[in-house]
């Protein structure tokens, strides 16, 4: 059997079809030359530029499992001296497996929001920007240097801001796509020096030409001091995925990134751009490996992340922020995974994951617009009556995600804790409570939600109501009108085919894709050569790999370990706080008050970046405008300068008399000084 090649025109194709859709449905499907285009003109050409993208994805994918490989460059930008700046592309299966994902998901996401967005005045330009989203992505995970991984990473960061302030016109809209913007530009200050590092000793921007020498690398110490120039590097390049994958402190954007639309949730925040930092490391990985230091951070910042977002999951109030405090908690997990080497297992998880929050996402948009817009879970319950699609497949996502047998997520989330417990890198111990105490929390908050929407007594519909977000988001609130929530006697309803068939689509592989494909992507031959693992140093993967006995095996063997039991204790808590005594959680928020304030004001960490960065921004601002701008440059310099002339000139011009006679008579003290000092050089030279 020959082995296939890869057309680099088809890979042109995956990237460029989206571009093309969102180039025509962004110029003429807006009021920018003049609405040409309808409404369904612009979503079938933004959906037909996915569709593309995904089909061909699932066909280079193909070759790529029956050996096809592709590293070349498509386009040389610029030659500076022997550095080229480059457009390629490197396609081995852990770049096909998230074109699979991203292009996918996408697919989902284009066809949910016909319904979703069907009465938003930005119709087209919603498509516009998800289109071009997908573009950007895929640039990202399809590049093999670091100018077009940049340049990806930057797109996102850029298309992310705008659809989370895609309501432009709502305050809060605004405040949240600009601080998502600021903290991904700290990450991206980190991201930018560890690539400018390593230009700097390898002469080099392509993937290949760094990993080359990354045993020179390693020998190399930061100037000036006794770091390892590979530490310092690998840490400087984390620092960028803590921004993109919100990790702790980096994390504070992504809660808030809900005031966009429901789609964008489920693109951007839980299947693709906030895994970009996942995928980079595991890109990385020839260089991590090189690192234990390196490793110790990102194990010990995804253990932070995963059990402290969790805890913040257990008292949000809006729906779709318990989903985010989920996805952060989850991108925790993988960071973990990172952390101990399991590369492997950290992106299986993200693509299990990616297809099971993208489903919880659009579940809860599917439940908010039965609500007629209220996001508020204290004004739901008993909704599986009304709304069976969206609630089955929402039991499904939930399910997956606390790690229920047989679904994905319980795949990829015990492989990364048996990873955790085998580890012996340091801060190991820390992680593998984090992910153990995680797995209840994640249960509790999962069921909490479900129970809460899904079954229980129907609150809906109650003229008393505070609808919208939690009570203590409420200076933030801006539903007006768009989160009225259902009128005294109003019912809920399902939501039309082009919401619930995405939901469907989406549960399917929620449920099975784990099953089938654990056994290759973590101890066949799926990565190849794509993802490097140190196995003498970092043992995490060999030894799960002589312990792995087939998926069903892997379910007896849950049986005997506490995770099955914290994620079934977590389920009941639940059930028990949420539908048979609810005076329970009621009764622990009066005894656990200064903990609740805590969690209700998210650690403070917002009001430690608004009284330290933001105010002390404003601070150090105002006193370089008032003092250097207006008192050194303006004051010194520029009025200075033009009041020393004016002094100067005013001096001057008394001299300028009109008498002749004055001037006779500074020409002979002019003479006379002339000829005394002609006359004190030559007697001096006499001398």
């Amino acid at each position: 059997m020959t082995t296939p090649i890869l057309n680099p025109l088809v890979l042109l194709a995956i990237p460029l079809a989206p571009l093309v859709g969102a180039v025509i449905a962004g110029l003429f499907g807006t009021k920018f030359l003049g609405n040409l285009i309808g409404r369904s003109a612009a979503h079938t050409v933004t959906i037909l530029g996915v569709a593309i993208s995904c089909i061909l994805s699932f066909m280079v994918l193909n070759d790529v499992m029956d050996g096809a490989r592709f590293n070349d460059t498509i386009y040389t930008w610029m030659q500076l001296g022997e550095l080229s700046l480059e457009v390629g592309f490197l396609v081995d299966p852990l770049t096909a497996m998230m074109m699979v994902v991203v292009t996918f998901v996408s697919l989902m996401v284009h066809i949910y929001t016909i319904g979703y967005m069907s009465e938003d005045e930005g119709y087209a330009r919603f498509f516009s920007y998800i289109s071009l989203f997908t573009f950007s992505m895929l640039m990202l995970v399809m590049s093999n240097n670091f100018l077009q991984l940049f340049f990806g990473w930057e797109a996102v960061g850029l298309v992310s801001y705008l659809l989370i302030g895609f309501w432009y016109k709502r305050p809060t809209a605004i405040f949240a796509n600009m601080k998502a913007f600021l903290v991904n530009r700290v990450g991206d200050f980190g991201f930018i020096l560890g690539i400018g590092l390593l230009l700097a000793y390898t002469g080099s921007m392509s993937y290949d030409g760094v990993f080359a020498q990354k045993d020179l690398l390693a020998q190399q110490v930061l100037p000036g001091t006794d770091w390892n120039l590979v530490t310092v590097a690998c840490v400087c390049l984390f620092i960028g995925a803590m921004g993109k994958s919100a990790q702790f402190p980096l994390h504070v954007w992504l809660p808030d990134s809900m005031e966009g639309p429901t789609p964008i949730s489920a693109l951007i925040h839980a299947a693709t751009m906030v895994t970009a930092g996942i995928f980079m490391v595991s890109r990385m990985s020839p260089l991590f490996e090189l690192s234990d230091a390196a490793l110790s951070f990102v194990l010990i910042i995804g253990s932070i992340t995963a059990l402290f977002m969790g805890f913040l999951g257990i008292v949000q109030n809006d729906i779709k922020r318990v989903v985010a405090y989920s996805t952060l908690s989850q991108l925790g997990y993988m960071t973990v995974a990172l952390g101990v080497s399991a590369y492997p297992i950290a992106v299986f998880h993200l693509m299990t994951h990616a297809f099971f929050k993208a489903l919880l996402f659009l579940g809860a948009g599917s439940v908010i617009m039965g609500m007629h817009h209220d996001q508020d879970m204290r004004n739901m319950g008993g909704l599986w009556k009304y709304m069976p699609i969206t609630w089955f497949t929402s039991l499904l996502g939930s399910l997956a995600l606390i790690g229920t047998p047989f679904f994905s997520g319980f795949y990829s989330k015990d492989s990364i804790i048996e990873a955790v417990a085998k580890s012996t890198i340091t801060g190991s111990d820390f992680a593998f409570f984090a992910v153990m105490a995680g797995v209840f929390i994640t249960a509790f908050y999962s069921f909490r939600m479900y129970f809460l929407v899904f079954h229980g007594k129907e609150r809906f519909g109650q003229a008393h109501h505070d609808h919208g977000h939690d009570a203590h988001d409420a200076k933030d609130d801006h539903h007006d009108d768009h989160h009225h929530g259902l009128a005294p006697g109003q019912k809920p309803h399902e939501s039309p085919w082009v919401v619930t068939l995405p939901l469907v689509l989406l549960a399917i592989p929620s449920v099975i894709v784990g099953y089938f494909t654990i056994s290759p992507m973590l101890f066949g031959d799926f990565f190849g050569n794509a993802i490097f693992v140190d196995a003498t140093k970092h043992v995490a993967m060999k030894e799960l790999a002589a312990a792995f006995t087939g998926p069903l095996g892997m379910v007896a063997h849950s049986l005997h370990t506490p995770v099955l039991y914290l994620a079934l204790g977590g389920v009941v808590s639940a059930a028990v706080f949420y539908l048979w005594l609810p005076q329970i959680p009621a009764f622990f928020a009066r005894v656990l008050a200064p903990v609740k304030t805590i969690l209700d004001n998210k650690y403070y960490m917002d009001d430690f970046n608004q009284a330290v960065f933001a105010k002390g921004a404003r601070i150090l601002g105002t006193g370089l405008w008032k003092r250097a701008d207006q008192g050194l440059i303006d004051g010194f310099v520029v009025n200075g300068s033009t009041r020393v002339i004016a002094w100067f000139s005013a001096n001057v011009r008394q001299v300028q008399s009109g008498f002749l006679y004055h001037y006779a008579f500074a020409m002979i003290l002019g003479l006379i000084a002339l000829i005394g000092w002609i006359l004190y050089t030559h007697l001096g030279s006499i001398k």
